[in-house]
């Protein structure tokens, strides 16, 4: 499958920086070079976690994803509504969004134990 985006979720990218992996390098074998996405929601999100914790490397994301405001929509119903009009998978650890997601013919990338990424289609 030629897959060019990735759709970012807030647990998603926490995950990814908790397990300290390098996005280009550990997304590279399964989706290659994608373009990034997220919406309003999750950055305001990463913006009130990083308040309590440490760095989110919130500047990356933010450089480097097309953000799309959703304004007054659930994050997880403004992400699947990218998911289902972009074909892209959302990268998220988060168990009833991912359930949502393939009810809905969507995937998904997840951060394993393994501290790698699996596509889930």
């Amino acid at each position: 499958m030629s897959l060019s985006g990735l759709i970012i979720d807030t647990c998603g990218w926490v995950a990814m920086i908790d397990a300290k992996i390098n996005l280009d390098e550990g997304i590279k074998s399964i989706l290659g070079k994608p373009s990034l996405l997220t919406n309003d929601t999750v950055m305001k999100e990463l913006t009130r976690l990083e308040a309590t914790r440490s760095s989110l490397l919130i500047d990356i994301l933010e450089s480097r994803a097309n953000i799309r405001t959703h304004d007054q929509m659930h994050t997880d119903d403004a992400l699947l509504m990218m998911a289902k009009d972009t074909g892209y998978p959302v990268l998220t650890v988060d168990r009833r969004l991912k359930e949502r997601l393939i009810s809905e013919g969507c995937s998904y990338v997840e951060v394993t134990s393994g501290r790698v990424f699996r596509l889930v289609d």
